[in-house]
C-alpha cells in the first residue's frame, strides 16, 4: 500500500509478483488498490490490464474497483470508456457512490464537456446524493477553467445558499480563474473574503497570489510574500519561484532573476526543467547566449534532461543573432534526444536561415517540414516572406502568398507589410500600390510599419511626393 501512496508502481509490481510466485491470489482489495495506484499515475492501460485480470478470476467487483477503473480512465481523458464502465457497473446492480459522480464530472471537466458536466451534477441529486463541496468544486473548477468566472461565481453562490462553505482549494480555484483572466481587482477580492471567514491561506493560495503579483509587475510584493509564506511554515517550491524568477527575467533583470535562483537552490528547492527554461529564456532574450548555453551545461550536470522547449529556446537566440550553424546544432539535439519536432521548432530554425540569407537552406527545412506533417501556419509563410523581402525577390514572395491562400491560411498584417517590402525593394511600387488596395478590401489596415515601408519604396523610386502623401495618410 505505502509503495502505492509512493508511486513506485515498480516496486508494487515486484510484490505482487512475488505473491503470485508463493501462490497467494490476488484479492478484490489488492486488484482496487494497483487499479488507484495505475490510475494516479494515469497510466491507464495497466490499470485496463489489471482490471480485466480482476473480471476474469474474480466472482464478482465492488463499487470501489469499478470508481478506480473509471477515475483511470477520466484522469486520461478517454471518457467514451468511463460511460461504458458506469452502465456496465449499472447493469450488475452496483451502486454508484457520490464520489463516482464527482470523479466523472471531474472527467468531463478534462474534456471540457460542459453539457455532460452539468447532466452528471442534476443526475447526482436525482439519485439522492446532496452535493458536496467536492460536486461544487469541480462545477467552480470547470468554469475557471473555461474562463466563464460569472458562472464560477454563481455556483459559489449557489453552494453557499445551500450552507456549504468554502475551503482552500474552492477559493484557490476561484482566484486562480479571475488572475488568468488578468482580473486582479476580482482575485484579490475573493482572498480578501477568505481572510474574512477565518482560513488561512495555504502553500497552493501563496503560490497563486505570487503569480499574480509577478503578473502585474510588483516583483518586490512577491518577494516578500514568499518571506511571509516561510514565516507561516509553509515551505516554497520551484513552482513558487518559477513565475519570479520569469517576471525579472521579462523585464530584463537576469541579474535579480539568477539571484532568485540561487535562493531557491539555498531554500532547498530542486530546479524543474521548467525553472531551467524560464532563466534560459531570459538569458536568450537578453542575447546572452553563452550565459544561457552555460545554464543548459548546469541543467544537464543537475539530472535535469533538457526538453524540446529548451531547446527550442536556444535555437530562438541564435535566430535572432542570424547564428544557423548553432541554430541547427541545437536542431540535431531535438532529433538525438528523440524528443517532438513541431512547428515551433521549424519556425526558429527557420528564422536562422531568413535572417541569415539562407533562402535555399529554410526551402530544405520546409520540405522536411511537409515530410513530418507540419502543417505551415501565418508565422512560417511570414517567416519565409520577409526572407525572401530582405533579398528583394518579389517573385519568390508572390508565390508564397499564393500559396497561403491555398493552404487556406489567412495572411495577416505582417505578411502585407512584407510583401509590401520585397515590392518596394524590387522597385515594383505599382505591384506595391496593388498589395495595399488588397490588404486594405480584406479588411486589414495599413500600419505605421507598412507606410514606413511605402515611403522608403517611393523614396527609393526617386518619388517624393508619393512618399509624402504616404507620410499624411499616416
Amino acid at each position: 500500500m505505502y509503495l502505492l501512496i509512493a508511486r513506485d508502481m515498480r516496486g508494487a509490481l515486484s510484490c505482487i509478483e512475488e505473491m503470485k510466485s508463493e501462490g497467494i491470489d490476488l484479492t478484490l482489495v489488492t486488484y482496487s488498490i494497483l487499479i488507484g495506484g495505475y490510475a494516479n499515475i494515469k497510466d491507464t492501460k495497466s490499470a485496463e490490464k489489471f482490471f480485466k485480470e480482476a473480471k476474469w478470476k474474480l466472482t464478482s467487483l465492488n463499487a470501489i474497483i469499478y470508481s478506480n477503473i473509471i477515475y483511470a480512465n477520466c484522469q486520461t481523458g478517454n471518457m467514451t470508456r468511463a460511460e461504458d464502465l458506469v452502465r456496465e457497473m449499472e447493469e450488475q446492480g452496483i451502486d454508484a457512490p457520490i464520489d463516482l459522480y464527482n470523479t466523472m464530472m471531474d472527467g468531463y471537466t478534462n474534456v471540457l464537456n460542459e453539457e455532460k458536466c452539468l447532466v452528471v451534477f442534476e443526475r447526482l441529486k436525482e439519485c439522492g446524493f446532496t452535493p458536496s463541496i467536492i460536486s461544487y468544486g469541480c462545477l467552480i473548477n470547470f468554469y475557471a477553467k473555461i474562463g466563464k468566472m460569472s458562472k464560477a461565481v454563481d455556483v459559489s453562490r449557489e453552494m453557499e445558499s445551500c450552507g456549504i462553505k468554502h475551503n482552500s482549494k474552492t477559493y484557490s480555484m476561484l482566484i486562480n480563474g479571475f488572475i488568468k483572466l488578468d482580473d486582479f481587482s476580482n482575485a484579490f477580492s475573493i482572498f480578501e473574503d477568505m481572510m474574512k471567514s477565518g482560513l488561512k491561506p495555504d502553500a497552493v493560495i501563496y503560490n497563486i497570489i505570487i503569480n499574480a503579483f509577478c503578473k502585474m509587475g510588483n516583483m518586490e510584493r512577491a518577494l516578500r510574500l514568499v518571506d511571509e509564506m516561510q514565516k507561516e511554515k509553509h515551505r516554497p517550491s520551484s513552482r513558487t519561484f518559477r513565475p519570479i524568477i520569469y517576471g525579472f527575467a521579462a523585464c530584463g533583470e537576469m541579474r535579480r532573476a539568477l539571484d532568485v535562483f540561487d535562493l531557491m537552490r539555498r531554500l532547498g528547492c530542486i530546479p524543474t526543467v521548467e525553472t531551467y527554461n524560464v532563466l534560459i529564456l531570459g538569458l536568450a532574450h537578453k542575447c546572452q547566449m553563452e550565459k544561457a548555453v552555460g545554464v543548459l551545461d548546469k541543467m544537464i550536470l543537475a539530472g535535469i534532461s533538457p526538453n524540446e522547449y529548451t531547446y527550442t529556446t536556444i535555437m530562438e537566440g541564435y535566430a535572432a543573432e542570424g547564428d544557423i550553424g548553432k541554430a541547427f546544432e541545437y536542431f540535431t539535439k531535438i532529433k538525438e534526444a528523440g524528443l517532438k519536432l513541431d512547428v515551433f521548432t521549424y519556425e526558429s530554425l527557420l528564422k536562422a536561415c531568413c535572417k541569415s540569407g539562407r533562402m535555399q537552406s529554410a526551402l530544405a527545412v520546409t520540405r522536411e517540414m511537409s515530410s513530418q506533417n507540419i502543417p505551415r501556419n501565418v508565422f512560417i509563410y511570414n517567416i519565409l516572406i520577409d526572407g525572401w523581402a530582405r533579398r528583394g525577390d518579389v517573385w519568390e514572395a508572390s508565390d508564397l502568398v499564393q500559396q497561403m491562400k491555398l493552404d487556406s491560411v489567412l495572411p495577416d498584417i505582417h505578411t502585407y507589410t512584407s510583401f509590401i517590402n520585397a515590392c518596394c525593394k524590387a522597385g515594383d511600387m505599382q505591384k506595391a500600390t496593388k498589395v495595399i488596395e488588397e490588404m486594405e478590401s480584406a479588411g486589414i489596415k495599413p500600419n505605421v510599419k507598412t507606410f514606413t515601408t511605402l515611403i522608403r519604396g517611393w523614396s527609393r523610386a526617386s518619388l517624393p511626393e508619393k512618399a509624402l502623401a504616404s507620410f499624411k495618410k499616416r
